[in-house]
C-alpha cells in the first residue's frame, strides 16, 4: 500500500506533470513574473467557472479578506459578525483593521454559522457578516441574505474551503459558493481543493464599482502608475502560480468528484457506528470535501491522533481551540460556555486524509483502524 498523506500533492502533480512543467517554463521564458498574461487568463477562466463578473487575484486568502473589508470602507469600531469555529485568519483580519469581531456559534451538523445566532448578535454598530463555508460546503445563505437586507449589512463569504461547491436556493436555482454575498474571498494555499505551489488568493464580486476599488487596493492604491488614490497594499498573485492554477482549474470538477467518491466510501464504512457522526450533507449545498471531518463522542482526540499516526494514518484536529478561547482574542464579552456547539466540536472532531488520490485500499485501512481504536 502507498503511504497515506493528509493531502497527496506529489501524486496529484505526477498526473499533470507535463502540463504543469510546460506552463511554468513558459512563464520563466517570458520573464513576466508579475502580472503576466497567465494571471489575466486565470482570472478570466475563474470568472467563467464561477459565473461572476470580476475576479481579483491577490497574494493569499488572508489578504483577500482584509482587502474586502478595506474596499467596503469598514472603520474602526464597526462590528463584523463571524463564527468562533474557524481558522484564525477570519477573525485576525477583523482585529488587524481595528474592527470589532462579534463571534457567534455554529450548527452541530454542518459546522457552519448559525443564522439565528447572527440575528441575536446584531447591534447598531454591525456592518458586515462573514460566513465561513467550512470544510467544503456552503453556510445557509438565504436566511443570511434576508438578515443582511433587513439591516443593510455587507456579506463577505470566506470561501477558502468550498471553492466549487454549489449553493441551492429554495427555488432550485444554484450559485457557486462565494458568489452569493457582497464579496467572496478564497485561498489557493497548496492543500486547498484548488491549490497553487505557494501562496495565492482571490476576491470576487459582481459589483463593478466595488471591483475597481478592490483592484486599486491590491496594487498599492493605484489605478494610474505612481498615482495613489487610496491606501492600498501589495498583494499580487504571481504569474507562475497563476499558470499552475490555470492547469488545475481545468481539473477542479474531476477533483471534486474524486473527493466525493472517497467521502462516500468513508460513509459506508462508518454507517450506523454508534459513536461516529459522519459529515452532514446539507440540502442547500453540494459538498466538495476540503476536509472529511468526523464528530466522535467520548474520545481523547490527541491520543487518537497519536495512535493512528503510529499506524501510518495522519489525522488532523480542526480546530482544537475556538476563537473566543484563543489567548490573542480573549474578550471580556465572552467566556467558556458561551458557544457550546463550537466548544463541543473543538473536543470531538477528527479530520481524515482527504485528497484526489486516495484509493480504496488506503480508505479501508484507515476506516478499519479507526473502528478498531473505538472498540
Amino acid at each position: 500500500m502507498k503511504p497515506i498523506h493528509m493531502v497527496d500533492l506529489k501524486s496529484q502533480y505526477d498526473k499533470i506533470q507535463n502540463e504543469i512543467d510546460t506552463a511554468v517554463l513558459e512563464v520563466i521564458r517570458s520573464t513576466q513574473y508579475i502580472n503576466g498574461s497567465e494571471v489575466k487568463k486565470f482570472q478570466a477562466d475563474l470568472e467563467d467557472y464561477l459565473g461572476i463578473k470580476h475576479v481579483i487575484p491577490c497574494g493569499n486568502g488572508t489578504d483577500a479578506l482584509q482587502i474586502a473589508m478595506m474596499a467596503l470602507g469598514l472603520k474602526p469600531g464597526d462590528e463584523v459578525i463571524t463564527t468562533s469555529f474557524t481558522f484564525v485568519a477570519t477573525v485576525e483580519v477583523i482585529a488587524l483593521l481595528g474592527l470589532t469581531p462579534v463571534l457567534v456559534d455554529v450548527l452541530p451538523d454542518t459546522f457552519n454559522i448559525d443564522p439565528e445566532s447572527v440575528k441575536e448578535a446584531i447591534t447598531p454598530k454591525t456592518k458586515a457578516i462573514v460566513p465561513v463555508h467550512l470544510f467544503g460546503q456552503c453556510s445557509n445563505m438565504e436566511p443570511l441574505i434576508d438578515i443582511a437586507n433587513k439591516h443593510n449589512l455587507f456579506i463577505i463569504e470566506d470561501n477558502a474551503q468550498a471553492l466549487g461547491a454549489d449553493y441551492i436556493f429554495k427555488d432550485g436555482t444554484k450559485q457557486k459558493a462565494g458568489t452569493i454575498g457582497t464579496i467572496g474571498c478564497t485561498s489557493f494555499f497548496p492543500s486547498k481543493n484548488l491549490g497553487c505551489y505557494g501562496d495565492g488568493g482571490a476576491i470576487y464580486t459582481d459589483d463593478d464599482e466595488l471591483a475597481q476599488k478592490l483592484k486599486m487596493i491590491v496594487n498599492h492604491g493605484m489605478v494610474v502608475r505612481y498615482h495613489h488614490d487610496s491606501i492600498g497594499v501589495n498583494s499580487r498573485l504571481d504569474t507562475i502560480q497563476a499558470a499552475i492554477l490555470g492547469v488545475k482549474l481545468r481539473n477542479l470538477n474531476d477533483y471534486a468528484a474524486s473527493r466525493r467518491k472517497a467521502a462516500c466510501r468513508y460513509d459506508r464504512a462508518f454507517a450506523n457506528h454508534p459513536r461516529i457522526n459522519t459529515p452532514a450533507r446539507s440540502k442547500f449545498s453540494t459538498h466538495v470535501f476540503h476536509q472529511y471531518t468526523l464528530r466522535i463522542e467520548g474520545i481523547d482526540q490527541f491520543d487518537m491522533q497519536k495512535k493512528l499516526g503510529e499506524k501510518g494514518i495522519p489525522v488532523m484536529i480542526y480546530y482544537p481551540v475556538p476563537m473566543h478561547m484563543q489567548k490573542a482574542y480573549q474578550d471580556k464579552r465572552y467566556k467558556p460556555g458561551d458557544f457550546p456547539v463550537s466548544e463541543m466540536l473543538s473536543k470531538t472532531v477528527i479530520s481524515l486524509p482527504m485528497h484526489t488520490e486516495l484509493n480504496h485500499e488506503q480508505i479501508d485501512y484507515i476506516t478499519e483502524n479507526i473502528i478498531e481504536y473505538l472498540k
